[in-house]
């Protein structure tokens, strides 16, 4: 199993807790070595579950414009946006068993990332449009659209892929972020000849398609 890029260190970390709680059992005797089984058994599980949140598997890339997080559509409005316009927002929920790693809805280039910190309030609350979250803006062939990353509770690292400048194929990867989060997509409305989505469908980021653009 392929791991993501910025997870390998928490997996290994929780590993070596797990043998070193081990090793210490040998030393240990009555409810010392008891407990210390216990953490053993917990780490060991805990690592079985950053072996799953980490995963980064192939994606066969779909048409149109493809999901950029795996999840659940959490809310689609429009509204007008700075640097979009008119515009198409897409708000994907990514659980703690989501894939996390986020990838370009359609090839583009990256004109500009802007980190912002900020609070750690739940993804699936509006408040957490103030969290701490990483802003895209991206030229692509339907005119400049907006990718923001947000951590939530858990999630309190968002880990880019790619710099500003470069040119990215659809479906190749953005960046991760590290636990249960969300990721808000703008695309400019005119554009967008039907989406495909609708309210708490689930995707998956790179091969889903959620809108159809005009040829």
């Amino acid at each position: 199993m392929r791991i993501a890029k910025g997870g390998m260190s928490w997996i290994l970390t929780s590993f070596t807790v797990t043998f070193l709680f081990i090793a210490a059992s040998w030393f240990m005797t009555g409810l010392l070595m008891i407990w210390c089984f216990v953490l053993c058994v917990f780490f060991f599980l805990l690592s079985c579950l950053l072996i799953m949140f980490f995963r980064d598997p192939e994606r066969i890339i779909g048409s149109g414009i493809v999901a950029v997080a795996d999840g659940k559509i959490r809310e689609i409005i429009k509204l007008h946006d700075a640097q979009v316009g008119e515009c198409t927002r897409i708000s994907t929920f990514m659980n703690i068993h989501n894939v996390h790693v986020n990838r370009m809805p359609l090839e583009g280039t990256i004109e500009n990332i802007i980190h912002h910190q900020g609070a750690h309030v739940p993804a699936f609350k509006k408040e957490s449009e103030a969290n701490e979250r990483v802003v895209l803006l991206i030229k692509t062939g339907i005119g400049r659209i907006k990718i923001i990353q947000i951590a939530g509770t858990v999630a309190r690292r968002i880990v880019p892929y790619v710099s500003e400048g470069q040119t990215l194929k659809k479906g190749e990867k953005l960046g991760l972020i590290r636990l249960g989060s969300r990721v808000d997509v703008y695309l400019p409305t005119k554009k967008i000849k039907a989406l495909t989505i609708q309210v708490k469908t689930t995707r998956r980021a790179g091969e889903d398609t959620i809108a159809e653009i005009y040829d």
